[in-house]
C-alpha cells in the first residue's frame, strides 16, 4: 500500500515538472517567434529599410515617402547613426518608425548573449540620446539569427523583424527588375525589405503604384504587426 502511495506521488510530481518544463519552453517559444509578417486577413503591407550604409539617398527616399504618404521603418545600425545624426533625426521628426539594426552590422549568429545585449543596447542608447525615441523593433543584420539572438532582443525589450519579400537591391539590379519581383510576391500582411541605393529610389514609384494598384494599403510597421498580430508574434507564413 505504502509503494502504491508512492508511485502515485512520484508519477503525479514527475507529471507535474514535465508540464511546467514544457509549458515554460513552449511560452519561451512564443516569445522568442521573429516577426514576419502581419494578419494575413488584411490587405497591409509595411516598408522596412535597413540602413548600415547609403545615406546619400536617404533624403530623396524620405522625399518619395512624404510624397505618397507613406511611413517606413527605418533599421539603422549604431556607427551609422554616430555618422549620420543629423539625418537620423531627419528620419524620426518625418513621423518614421527608427528601429536598431545593431551597432557594427556583425554576423550576429557568431556572438555571445552578452555580445548581442551590447550590440543592440549600445544602438538604441545612441538614438535615444539623438531623437528620444526607444527602439522598439530590432532587425538582425545580415537576416541571421538563432536562439542567442532572439533571447538578446528579447533582454532588450524589442521584437525581432524579419522580412518576406526581398527586393534583393543591395545587388544593385535594375529598378524594373526590383519593380517586378516586389509585386510579383505581394501578399496580405507582407514586409517589403529594401536597402538605400539608386535603384530602389527608381524602383519605388513603381511599387507604390504597383501595391495600390493591386488593392494594397502601405501601413506603418507598428500597425501591422501590432494588434494584428497573435500571441508569440507571427502568424504562419504565406505557403506554410
Amino acid at each position: 500500500m505504502v509503494r502504491k502511495i508512492f508511485m502515485l506521488v512520484f508519477f503525479l510530481i514527475s507529471g507535474f515538472l514535465v508540464y511546467q518544463l514544457v509549458g515554460s519552453n513552449m511560452e519561451t517559444s512564443k516569445v522568442l517567434s521573429p516577426i514576419y509578417q502581419g494578419d494575413p486577413a488584411r490587405k497591409y503591407v509595411a516598408f522596412t529599410v535597413n540602413v548600415d550604409w547609403g545615406g546619400e539617398y536617404l533624403p530623396q527616399m524620405l522625399s518619395l515617402f512624404e510624397e505618397h504618404e507613406i511611413k517606413g521603418a527605418f533599421f539603422l545600425t549604431g556607427r551609422w547613426v554616430s555618422e549620420n545624426p543629423e539625418l537620423t533625426k531627419k528620419i524620426a521628426e518625418s513621423g518614421h518608425e527608427i528601429g536598431n539594426h545593431g551597432y557594427s552590422h556583425p554576423h550576429v549568429n557568431n556572438l555571445s548573449l552578452e555580445e548581442n545585449i551590447e550590440e543592440i543596447k549600445k544602438t538604441s542608447e545612441i538614438i535615444y540620446q539623438l531623437t528620444g525615441e526607444k527602439t522598439r523593433f530590432f532587425a538582425p543584420p545580415y537576416g541571421e539569427y538563432n536562439e542567442v539572438v532572439l533571447k538578446a532582443a528579447e533582454k532588450t525589450g524589442h521584437q525581432t523583424v524579419m522580412w518576406t519579400v526581398d527586393t534583393l537591391d543591395w545587388k544593385n539590379p535594375p529598378h524594373e527588375w526590383i519593380v517586378s519581383r516586389v509585386l510579383a510576391r505581394l501578399h496580405n500582411g507582407a514586409i517589403i525589405l529594401m536597402h538605400p541605393t539608386a535603384p530602389t529610389l527608381k524602383a519605388l514609384p513603381g511599387i507604390i503604384a504597383g501595391i495600390r494598384d493591386q488593392g494594397y494599403q502601405v501601413k506603418p510597421l507598428e500597425i501591422l504587426v501590432s494588434e494584428a498580430s497573435p500571441p508569440g508574434g507571427r502568424w504562419p507564413l504565406s505557403g506554410d
